[in-house]
């Protein structure tokens, strides 16, 4: 029994004293001071279901914080597909933080995808119907705006002097929790995840949880270094791997979404893959860094270059390319119609291709909702925000139209939704938007117009009935 405590006794002086020679730091200062800038986001979508209930799994409760994480995962409720379709709103929770004092605020894309109304709420309990600014899937990042002035917000710090090991806290809204502050450290940095090509994530073992994603990771010094995007779990909860997109990435894609309301980057087309020490010998190659080249499209810019199947890119515009997953995002960030140079192995020999950077073509489903070209976010006078649909969409549709970017008041009220396209104005067709706000704008007062709206593969006539000038 003595020789058990003695040996106790000597593991607590080996580990016990080297512990308490420095203290844990105090985060009671940086959750008091940044607290105020972190918000609270909910959403609402009007969608279709059946006569059933609209919960994924039986027997769940109605628990609107977890609506954030079936949205993530894209998990359908379930219906009777005999029953007539009716409309229901479905609600989930996010978390964001104040960028700017006149209202501009960062959030997770997946957070506000397909929302029809967007409310955000702050430490002090005020609400505010925010305006989607634009979103960009491949980041995950969004940008929305509220109306006020003199708000608090957060600082921006320097993610690439994180180190790994140092601490950082998350403030978020986990399962609708306001103003929850946890944290943890950074467990690694530069981590690539599998279909996440353009974000070098920070990982982390910062308790995050549904309702965190879109809130800001802090370091020490009360600045923010990543928006908490992502969880590894297996159960759907906190299992201790968590990832942040780093605050440059994000503020990057915020002021293109802030500018023209989309996102450009760089595009060489080609397909790629990890070279395994077997690939490394069969090349030749004395070790296993770039990336190689599997496939070149034919009239891209690659196939312009001189790039070929079989080649090793080794560098791209003087960044080493160390791994596969470094090349998408130095490409994506090359500014389209640059002239770049690409250091390659080719059949072991080294040379350097001069290659004209395009740009990235449009996904299915950004190409449907982000319409190209400027774009500032007016409000016209019946609520809607709208865009011009590009050449491309206009060809799909067979006709002219008007992105619906947000809708509010009278619009919103008569059923108009984010993403719907105006087809025409008491069978006008709808050229412009400046042309449309112009023929709103010259109605009387207590009016009622018809909009011809295009939803999907529907096209209905929505009345609208206008306020006195």
């Amino acid at each position: 029994m003595l020789r058990k405590l003695i040996g106790l006794s000597g593991l607590l002086m080996v580990f016990a004293g080297p512990a308490v020679s420095k203290e844990l730091p105090d985060f009671a200062e940086l959750a008091e001071k940044q607290g105020a800038a972190v918000v609270n986001i909910s959403v609402t979508q009007v969608v279709q279901g059946g006569g059933m209930s609209v919960m994924p799994f039986p027997n769940m409760p109605n628990d609107e914080a977890l609506g954030e994480l079936f949205r993530r995962f894209g998990i359908p409720a379930p219906g009777n597909p005999d029953a007539p379709q009716q409309e229901y709103k479905s609600r989930s929770l996010g978390s964001g933080f104040i960028l700017s004092s006149d209202g501009y605020i960062l959030t997770n894309a997946h957070v506000i995808n397909e929302a029809d109304e967007v409310i955000v709420k702050l430490s002090d309990k005020r609400e505010f119907k925010a305006k989607i600014i634009g979103a960009d899937k491949r980041t995950d990042v969004a940008l929305i705006k509220i109306e006020g002035n003199g708000l608090p917000k957060v600082t921006v710090g320097d993610p690439n002097a994180l180190k790994v090991g140092e601490w950082v806290v998350a403030i978020g809204s986990p399962f609708g929790l306001e103003n929850t502050v946890t944290q943890g450290i950074v467990s690694a940095k530069g981590r690539a995840l599998p279909q996440e090509n353009f974000v070098p994530f920070i990982q982390t073992d910062v308790a995050i949880n549904p309702g965190n994603s879109g809130g800001p990771l802090f370091n020490l010094n009360g600045e923010v270094v990543g928006i908490n995007s992502q969880i590894y779990s297996r159960s759907g909860g906190y299992m201790g791997l968590s990832f942040a997109i780093p605050i440059d990435v994000a503020i990057d894609v915020s002021n293109q979404l802030k500018s023209s309301g989309r996102v450009t980057r760089g595009w060489l087309g080609i397909g790629i893959q990890e070279i395994t020490k077997e690939l490394a010998d069969s090349f030749g190659m004395k070790n296993t860094n770039g990336a190689l080249v599997s496939n070149v499209e034919k009239g891209s810019p690659a196939d312009k270059g001189g790039l070929e199947a079989g080649d090793v890119i080794t560098k791209f515009d003087g960044k080493l390319i160390a791994n596969s997953s470094d090349l998408p995002r130095a490409v994506g960030a090359t500014k389209p119609g640059k002239q770049v140079p690409v250091e390659i192995l080719r059949k072991g020999t080294s040379r350097t291709l001069s290659i004209s950077v395009g740009e990235m073509p449009l996904d299915k489903d950004d190409a449907a909702s982000t319409p190209k070209g400027p774009f500032k976010p007016e409000t016209n006078r019946i609520g809607l925000v709208l865009r011009d649909l590009t050449a491309q969409q206009k060809k799909k549709l067979g006709k002219n139209g008007l992105f619906v970017v947000d809708a509010q008041g009278n619009a919103a009220q008569a059923g108009i939704r984010r993403g719907d396209v105006i087809l025409g104005l008491n069978n006008s067709e709808a050229q412009s938007v400046e042309q449309f706000n112009k023929q709103i704008a010259g109605i009387a007062g207590g009016k009622t117009v018809a909009l011809l709206v295009q939803r999907g593969e529907m096209t209905l006539y929505v009345p609208v009935k206008l306020n006195g000038k």
